[in-house]
């Protein structure tokens, strides 16, 4: 597995894409939220995907990387969102998101549009689960292709569902509908190091997906069908770091809503 660089250094995944992480490490973020920058070799201007937070250092290390024609956002939470606006007025950028109240100087986006930014061919995925406005942005570029995930996949670990914003069934359909991507296709995500395979990462999330489903469905077997999202974390999860039970506790509740639903 790739490891990530020390913060504030560039690197190059692809001829087309480079990461800066940002030095923002939490046990949400993981080591830290990854901000993409997309160009095309010999292109004049890139594509920035998550800014990521308000990091003055971070934001100014980004501009310093070359003009900027677009700025993306997969999806609206702070760590991708926080410094998005001083990114944008200092780029001259506008910033295009799915929900129209994130976005700055440009139209919302829509699933399956196609953008000609950076020199590159986008593709916009909507894929909510993570979150309503989730996005996933796939690239093809001279017979290489790769799929931007923001936090619907990780480089690392499992995605949580930030109930009641996110729900199960919406993310069981976007892993599907990952799953369904070119085998061999890179994964660029919003925390942790980049996959080598989208669709064999879709297809082991589902498989979690359906392990952890499995596991509440005893855990309710055990404590009684109105057991609380808590008590269900202290059954599912006992041999977890209870720091992590709290965001656990907003993936279970999107499990029991969906188990009850």
């Amino acid at each position: 597995m790739v490891s990530h660089p020390a913060y504030g250094q560039f690197r190059e995944v692809a001829p087309f894409a480079s990461v800066l992480l940002a030095d923002n490490p939490s046990i949400m973020t993981l080591d830290g939220t990854n901000s993409w920058v997309l160009r095309a070799p010999g292109a004049s201007a890139s594509v920035v995907v998550d800014p990521g937070p308000h990091d003055t250092v971070h934001l100014a290390q980004l501009a310093d990387a070359g003009a900027v024609e677009l700025i993306l956002v997969t999806h609206h939470h702070g760590d991708h969102t926080g410094g998005m606006a001083a990114f944008a007025s200092r780029v001259r950028a506008p910033v295009r998101a799915f929900d129209p109240s994130w976005c700055l100087r440009g139209p919302a986006l829509c699933d399956g549009e196609t953008l000609e930014a950076g020199g590159l061919e986008l593709r916009i995925m909507h894929t909510p689960g993570h979150t309503s406005d989730s996005i996933s942005v796939a690239v093809q570029h001279d017979g290489a292709s790769a799929t931007l995930t923001g936090d619907t996949v990780l480089g690392r670990g499992t995605t949580v569902i930030a109930h009641p914003d996110g729900t199960l069934g919406e993310y069981l359909d976007s892993l599907r509908r990952l799953a369904d991507c070119p085998q061999g296709t890179l994964v660029l995500p919003g925390h942790g190091p980049e996959l080598p395979d989208l669709a064999a990462t879709a297809h082991e999330y589902l498989a979690h997906r359906e392990q952890r489903l499995d596991q509440v469905r005893a855990a309710l077997a055990q404590l009684g069908p109105d057991a609380s999202p808590r008590e269900v974390v202290e059954v599912v999860y006992a041999d977890v770091d209870p720091a992590l039970w709290g965001p656990a506790e907003y993936s279970v509740r999107a499990q029991l809503e969906y188990l009850r639903g």
